[in-house]
């Protein structure tokens, strides 16, 4: 790997660092974030409410399923943050070898459950009759691509470890002109409707995977991928589930309590899912720029407790939760205050605009409250804990929404009400994650051991 491209995050100011890494993560997870945005621009202006509906509501689903083997690419890159900083290059590479075999093996595993489950998931979430079909047809071509979306993200989990941001930022830009293109042509040509925004999606998630394959294979050093060495090393996968499984399972259960939520929107009718799909389409923008908060907090964390340097964490965990409120403000307030022309893309229903706005008033506007609980999490993941941030957010996330669901909301029973859940959860989980970080902090410094030997 071409040194320009890697980050030393051990020595120098940690806030231009943060920033120069930050910006090409935050650019590469809008393109990807547009991939589904397409999808659903695409099919709500030239196929219809009903089709847009049966694109938006799936997300919760997908989610659902995939999110343990993404929890395991968080374990990659801890891993090999860790490692780089410790100048392990013995380490690092068994746990790239291991990685884009996971990836290969798990994105196989989840093509099969992806097509034969979607429908009888989909009736357990309450989906309406007039979007399951298109929405069944959408998951199943989408998992089609499982393979390829997974070993990406794992072979780019990799790259982002060692501080290049810059070269999947260059992938997805790429592949996202490709899927939009695509997505038009299919969808306006062919008039395959949700079909073709699916088909769309995974061409260019294969092209992605290609790529940052490649890039691996003419990588020099520690993290060069050679298909020879494709194997998975028992005590490297085990250091990968310990950090990433439940980071997975975390991921998971917070997609069952959107499941519920997906579940109670439903209930309103195709209108309120449309106006729900499209403002939480927007949200994704205004999440990606804080998560790459979150990823930051992570690395840069992980590189200098690998390297034994905790007098900087301090500092980082400062930089980050600066950068990612100051992002959440901006970004979330601005999507709302914007919120009637930005959902006139998507749509040209009044109501389902009308209905669109309601969402982002109780989700957009306060969600620098949920970029604080995600760099705090990175923070405790970077040191190598992830099951005490897994504990704390299902009970102070998964807990406080689905207690909410079957209390306040059953009495209210209004969108309202239910979107209401979400900035409560986020509070309560912040506070949570803060003491708990300071704790383990403590702990590390008391102990003077590399969260490698923990």
């Amino acid at each position: 790997m071409e040194k320009k491209f890697e980050m030393d995050m051990t020595s120098g100011s940690l806030l231009p660092k943060i920033i120069r890494f930050s910006i090409p993560l935050m650019l590469s997870s809008l393109l990807q974030l547009l991939y589904n945005a397409a999808d659903v621009v695409v099919v709500g202006r030239f196929v219809g409410d009903t089709a847009l509906a049966a694109v938006g509501s799936t997300g919760s689903l997908i989610n659902l399923i995939v999110n343990v083997f993404m929890g395991l690419s968080i374990g990659t890159g801890v891993l090999v943050a860790q490692s780089y900083g410790a100048g392990d290059d013995k380490r690092m590479e068994k746990v790239v070898h291991s990685s884009i075999a996971l990836g290969l093996i798990g994105g196989f595993l989840l093509t099969f459950v992806g097509i034969f489950l979607a429908r009888p998931l989909l009736q357990l979430m309450g989906s309406p009759e007039d979007v399951i079909d298109q929405a069944v047809l959408y998951i199943r071509i989408f998992f089609g691509g499982m393979t390829a979306n997974l070993t990406y993200n794992f072979g780019a989990a990799v790259l982002r470890s060692v501080g290049d941001t810059k070269r999947p930022l260059f992938i997805l830009a790429a592949t996202g002109v490709v899927n939009v293109i695509l997505n038009l042509v299919l969808v306006i040509v062919f008039h395959l409707g949700v079909a073709g925004v699916a088909i769309a999606t995974i061409v260019a998630q294969y092209l992605s995977c290609i790529a940052v394959i490649v890039l691996l294979m003419r990588a020099t050093g520690s993290i060069h991928f050679s298909w020879s060495k494709l194997r998975i090393d028992l005590k490297t996968m085990l250091q990968m589930l310990k950090v990433g499984l439940p980071a997975g399972l975390q991921g998971t259960i917070f997609s069952i309590s959107n499941v519920l939520i997906q579940s109670s929107i439903n209930s309103f009718g195709s209108v309120v899912v449309a106006g729900s799909s499209a403002a939480a389409n927007l949200e994704g923008f205004v999440y990606v720029g804080m998560n790459a908060f979150y990823q930051a907090a992570l690395t840069f964390v992980g590189q200098n407790a690998g390297a034994g340097k905790y007098e900087r964490i301090r500092r980082i965990q400062a930089c980050c939760l600066g950068c990612v409120i100051t992002v959440g403000l901006v970004m979330g307030c601005g999507v709302y205050l914007l919120g009637n022309q930005l959902l006139q893309i998507y749509t040209t229903s009044p109501d389902v605009i009308a209905a669109g706005k309601v969402r982002l008033l109780y989700l957009a506007a306060p969600y620098f409250l949920c970029g604080i609980m995600d760099v705090m999490v990175g923070m405790l993941r970077g040191l190598g804990t992830s099951l005490v941030p897994m504990c704390v957010s299902i009970l102070g996330v998964c807990g406080v929404r689905i207690v909410w669901i079957f209390t306040v909301f059953q009495v209210l029973h209004t969108p309202e009400s239910l979107y209401f859940s979400y900035p409560i959860s986020w509070i309560a989980t912040a506070i949570v994650h803060v003491v708990c970080f300071g704790f383990v902090y403590r702990k590390l410094l008391r102990s003077h051991q590399s969260p490698l030997t923990v």
